[in-house]
Formats: C-alpha cells, sequence, structure tokens
C-alpha cells in the first residue's frame, strides 16, 4: 500500500534563513477529540491562528510511537504515529494544511538512541547472533570509555546498564531506558537514512536531528564531536540534497560555539553536513546580559563565535521544551544563574532550569518585550515556543519537563479551550495559577485588546518580516558610549542593488540610559523607528545621541535624508 503524500512548499532554497520557527507540542496544543491529550488534527484546526500570527514554520517534538517515559524522544517505532495523537494520514493531511498556509513543517528525529521497548533492542537483548544483535552497543563490563561525562546527572550514575536477558552492559548517553544505536555498524545507518527517506516522502520539510554529537564513541575521547559522526552527517546531507532539495537538517549540537560550527560542514563547498545549528551558548547569555545590565555576556560569546559557511544559519531561541540548559557556561555563571532566575529548587532539572519565559522575567512586559526583540534581531533564525507569545506560565508542581508542556491556553473556559474532556482526563492539568492561569492568559481575550502581547507579538513579527536583513543579513556590534546597551547593524543587499540596514538598540539595564552611537557609514541618513514609523533626527558626523527607557529596544531603518529637510 502506498502512503499518502503531502504537497510540498515551493520556494527559494534558503527559505529557513529568514524563517521564524514555532515549537508546539501536538499533545499541548489542541484536543481535537475529547480524549484528553492534543493531537495532529488538533494542530490542524489551529493553522490558521499560526498563520495569522506570521509563522512560517513549524517545528513538531516527537510524535512517533513510544512508551512515553521521556516526552516521546524515547521511540518505539520511528514508522507510527502514536495513537493517541492521530494517524499517518492525519500528519499529512496537517502537512497539506499547513502548506496550503505557506506553513513548512519539520519534525525531530532522535537518531542517538531508541526506547528499550523498540523490536530492535527486544531482538538485540534476546538474539545476539540475529539481524539485530549489534544494532546497539554491548560490552561484557561498564569500563569502556570512562571519559564521556553523564549527561543526565540528577537521575543517571553511569552510561552502562546491565540487562539480565542478554547478561551484558549496553551503553546510553541518556536514559538509562534509552539504548544508543550502534552506528559502527552499517545497517544501523542504512536503517536511520530509510527512516529519514519515509518522512521525507511523505512531504516533511526537514529534521530536527536531536542529539547528534554523541553517534559514535571511541575510548580515549569524550566520545562528543568525533569525526565519525561527521562522516555519517555528511553522508544524511548527500541523501537530501540529491533526493530531496530545499529540504533542511538542523544539528541539536549542545556544545561550545567552535565545537557546534562544525556540524554546518565543509565551509568551502558552502557547508555539507547541516543546514542549521542551534546556538545553544548564546541564551544563557542572554538571560546574564540583563540580569547583569551588560552587554558583555552576549558580545562575548557572538565574538567567539566563528564564522559559518555561506549556506548555513543559526537557530536561535529563549525557551523551548526542555529546561533552560547551563551545560555551556561556566560553574560560576551556572551558580548565578540558578541564584537569579531558580531560587525555588523545583525550577531546576538537571543543570538547568524548568521555567518558561514570563516566569523567568518576573512577568514584566517590557523584559519580555525586550527578549523577544534580541531573539528577533540577532543573527539566526528564531524560535518561538508555544504560548510564550501570550505569556504563559509554568506549573513548577509537576514532575520533570513538563512544568513547561502545559496545555496552551485558547479561552477562559474550562481546561482553558483545551480539550472538551472532563478536567481529570487531561493528560497535564492546565495552569490556573492566579498570575498564569488560564482565565487572564489566553488567546481569547489577548485578541481583542490591540495593547496585548499577543498582538504585540504579531506586529514585530510582521516587522521582521519586512526587513530581509534580519535573516539574511551580516551582524556588526557598534560601539557605544554605555556598556548597559548593545547596539549593532544588521546589513543585506538586495537583488536590485539596494541596501535593507537596519540599526537594533537595546537598553538592558531596568533604568533609563543614555547612549552615544558611533555611525561613521549613516552619516546624511535619517533613522525611521520600524514599530510605530517615526523619523528621528538624521545622522550626521557626531555620535548619534539616543536616550532608552528601561529595558527599552529600537529598532531603525536608515533612510536616505530627503533634499531641503
Amino acid at each position: 500500500m502506498t502512503e499518502p503524500t503531502a504537497q510540498a512548499v515551493l520556494g527559494e532554497p534558503d527559505w529557513f534563513k529568514r524563517a521564524v520557527f514555532y515549537e508546539v507540542l501536538a499533545r499541548s496544543f489542541y484536543d481535537s477529540d475529547g480524549d484528553g491529550t492534543g493531537d495532529l488534527r488538533g494542530l490542524s484546526d489551529k493553522l490558521d491562528y499560526l498563520q495569522w500570527l506570521g509563522i512560517d514554520c513549524l517545528w513538531l517534538p516527537p510524535f512517533y510511537a513510544s512508551p512515553l517515559r521521556d516526552g516521546g524522544y524515547d521511540i518505539s517505532d520511528y514508522r507510527t504515529v502514536l495513537r493517541e495523537f492521530g494517524s499517518i494520514d492525519d500528519f499529512v493531511a496537517l502537512l497539506d494544511a499547513a502548506h496550503d498556509r505557506g506553513i513548512r513543517v519539520i519534525i525531530d528525529l532522535v537518531m542517538n538512541h531508541t526506547s528499550d521497548a523498540h523490536p530492535w533492542f527486544q531482538q538485540s537483548r534476546t538474539d545476539p547472533q540475529g539481524p539485530y544483535g549489534d544494532f546497539y552497543m554491548w560490552a561484557d563490563d561498564d569500563r569502556g570509555y570512562p571519559d564521556a561525562r553523564i549527561i543526565f546527572v540528577d537521575s543517571e550514575t553511569s552510561n552502562w546498564t546491565y540487562d539480565p536477558v542478554r547478561g551484558q552492559y549496553f551503553w546510553h548517553r541518556f536514559f538509562s531506558h534509552q539504548p544508543d544505536l550502534n552506528y559502527d555498524n552499517p545497517r544501523v545507518q542504512d536503517a536511520m537514512l530509510d527512516v529519514l527517506r519515509f518522512w521525507l516522502d511523505l512531504g516533511i520539510d526537514g529534521f530536527r536531528l536531536d542529539a547528534v554529537p554523541y553517534l559514535f564513541a571511541r575510548e580515549g575521547t569524550d566520545c562528543e564531536n568525533l569525526p565519525e559522526t561527521h562522516d555519517f552527517l555528511r553522508l544524511v546531507r548527500k541523501v537530501v540534497d540529491d533526493e530531496y532539495p530545499g529540504r533542511v537538517l538542523l544539528a541539536e549540537a549542545n556544545q561550545w560555539p567552535h565545537d557546534a560550527v562544525d556540524y554546518f560542514g565543509d565551509a568551502a563547498s558552502g557547508g555539507d553536513e547541516c543546514h542549521m545549528a542551534f546556538h545553544f551558548p548564546l541564551m544563557p547569555r542572554i538571560f546574564m546580559a540583563v540580569r547583569r545590565e551588560s552587554r558583555r555576556p552576549i558580545s562575548d560569546i557572538l565574538a567567539a563565535t566563528p564564522a559559518i559557511p555561506e549556506g548555513g544559519q543559526w537557530v536561535i531561541f529563549l525557551r523551548n521544551h526542555d529546561e533552560l540548559t547551563l551545560e555551556m557556561v561556566t560553574d560560576e555563571e551556572r551558580d548565578f544563574m540558578w541564584a537569579e532566575y531558580a531560587k525555588d529548587p523545583r525550577m531546576r532539572a538537571n543543570i538547568g532550569i524548568r521555567r518558561r519565559l514570563a516566569p523567568l522575567l518576573d512577568n514584566d512586559r517590557k523584559q519580555i518585550e525586550l527578549f523577544t526583540a534580541l531573539l528577533l534581531s540577532l543573527p539566526g533564525s528564531p524560535v518561538l515556543y508555544y504560548g510564550d507569545e501570550i505569556g504563559m506560565g509554568d506549573n513548577i508542581w509537576l514532575g520533570d519537563r513538563d512544568a513547561v508542556r502545559t496545555p496552551m491556553q485558547w479561552a477562559p473556559d474550562r481546561n482553558a479551550g483545551f480539550s472538551e474532556a472532563e478536567p481529570g482526563r487531561l493528560r497535564l492539568p492546565v495552569n490556573m495559577d492566579a498570575v498564569y492561569g488560564y482565565q487572564s492568559v489566553n488567546v481569547e481575550a489577548q485578541l481583542k485588546s490591540p495593547a496585548s502581547l499577543l498582538n504585540w507579538t504579531r506586529r514585530i513579527l510582521g516587522v521582521r518580516r519586512a526587513h530581509p536583513a534580519f535573516g539574511l543579513g551580516t551582524y556588526l556590534e557598534l560601539a557605544t558610549s554605555n556598556d548597559k546597551v548593545i547596539a549593532f547593524i544588521r546589513e543585506h543587499t538586495l537583488e536590485d542593488g539596494t541596501r535593507d540596514v537596519v540599526v537594533c538598540v537595546n537598553n538592558l539595564s531596568a533604568s533609563p540610559q543614555p547612549v552615544a552611537l558611533h555611525l561613521p557609514a549613516a552619516v546624511g541618513t535619517r533613522p525611521v523607528e520600524l514599530t510605530g514609523g517615526a523619523v528621528f533626527p538624521p545622522v550626521d558626523e557626531d555620535p548619534y545621541r539616543l536616550t532608552l527607557s528601561g529595558y527599552g529596544a529600537y529598532w531603525f531603518a536608515l533612510a536616505a535624508e530627503e533634499k531641503g529637510r
């Protein structure tokens, strides 16, 4: 039987560079059938909202068959949709509906490991000499690869777990119920390439490749970023480029910039591994910069970020479905972040912070707008996390990462308009907090208020969309007279030779701040503020002086000075 195939979205091959991504958990967005769990049909029902908001691409975390011991990242069948989310037909219908609206869709692919419930693992443990016997990494003892760090330090004590059925230890970089695949076995590589082809044939626009730094292990190394991993990713990229042009690969490599940049591949070829990679170290430093009221954390990490191939693009974010990870910071910086943003131990997870954006920023509208302005203007394609556009809160009383995965708050009605199920049947309870509860924080109410965070977010996304410099342009930080202000220029030359130039000025302090900008290349232009159209005084030879409100941000286009003014 031939699987249905979604229609493709045609367009420029570099679409991902200008795109605004929206991460949405199918199980938490909208429940179409009243069983208490969000599903693919429910997501289809809400595409008009996402189109109205101005989203270019959806990123869907795993919706595959899974025991759900790790939010679906423990996959038991790569080719099956978890029944509570719907079916393959429902997924293809979602793709078609999204593509009809000009919205692309990328999905997670967990390449490093499977669930221990996957048939591959079950056959590997029961039949060591069979076809799946070496699909995983087995050993007679647990002494191998001692230099590899333990990632989930609050729940795992070793990267090895003993299996009494096979009588050997298996290797895992994450939870002990997630055995790592053995990529030294060519049949594993072929099997994973077949999984990619299966979903690409259905019509998806790309993959977020989960946990790619850990695909191989070698003695005497930390088992991260190994040459063999990059060799396999080049093979994956070749398959995508040759067979599915226009589709993209996004690397989830939580590494320092000098290691993460390697996931783009060879610069001379424009990039031959992933098209995109997350810039993990930037995210916590945005939070640090605001608390310290200093541009230095942002300036320093961007200055330490190597150039990427012309065909590549960073992906940046403020929050997502995981904890606010603090792996790529120093011990001193981690202690600072915990002290500032996670005073209650329940707010912490692993070596991160399990909170949403609004609670992290004390529900301060000015801070939320500043952080969003930085997200949308710094180098890279931005990711919004579902619900952050209305300032949703979290629930730190829920276990693990569920604190930030509560149902979307659509309305002040029962179950926040998320589901018609009895409240007790909801997979996760809706937020009923006094500050962030659905009765006051919901889409319906904010649609009616022109001054709401939701409407502000839609407007600022529209401004970004009108200026290709944000997605395609160069980045140059400007020298300023005030370290509490970070200012930079984004510039892009259009096909007709005209230049799109945007100057971004951001006050990282709670108090008003003066700043003098050095703009020698802009002499003779007039800054036009992009969110309201106000025309500012012309730039001359002197430093350009501005005053910003607390947490204030300006986006200026530089327009040629009209004669006679």
